[in-house]
């Protein structure tokens, strides 16, 4: 038997973007990898891989009952596979997302961005359980979210 050669040449993709059962427009997806390559760059970690996974809210309610034991909807849900580098799957309702985005009075590509990091920040070893963590959660947020946004959202 003979097994397929594969090229060397071909880059790893450390950020990729996943759709299951929703579509909308991402913006550059360019950007946003390097956006948050910096991100664990500036958080002292190494980055080893994430997929950011698009999904229903039922999808994610759904999960959230099944792995976390919580029975609500919420925006994102992050799974760490390594405790010292940036490496993991975050799943997104997109629904979500736009429903918080129109509630808070910002751009969608604003809300999307923020709940992009907080996957990245939780890989990072941030947590949000506390309100002390989640006050530093957000502030972190709010940090990365200005290299991006540099004028504003």
């Amino acid at each position: 038997m003979q097994f397929p050669e594969f090229s060397d040449d071909e880059p790893e993709v450390p950020v990729s973007f996943h759709f299951e059962e929703v579509a909308f427009d991402l913006p550059d997806e360019q950007k946003l990898s390097d956006w948050l390559l910096g991100v664990a760059e500036s958080e002292g970690k190494d980055f080893v891989e994430v997929n950011y996974i698009f999904c229903s809210d039922e999808r994610l309610r759904e999960m959230n009952v099944e792995f976390l034991d919580h029975d609500y909807y919420t925006d994102v849900i992050t799974f760490p596979y390594a405790e010292d580098a940036v490496h993991g799957d975050v799943f997104i309702s997109s629904e979500r997302v736009a429903d918080n985005a129109q509630s808070l009075g910002v751009a969608f590509e604003h809300e999307l961005c923020r709940v992009l990091v907080h996957g990245v920040l939780h890989l990072a070893g941030y947590l949000d359980k506390t309100e002390e963590a989640e006050k530093v959660m957000r502030e972190r947020e709010d940090f990365y979210l200005k290299r991006i946004f540099p004028g504003g959202a």
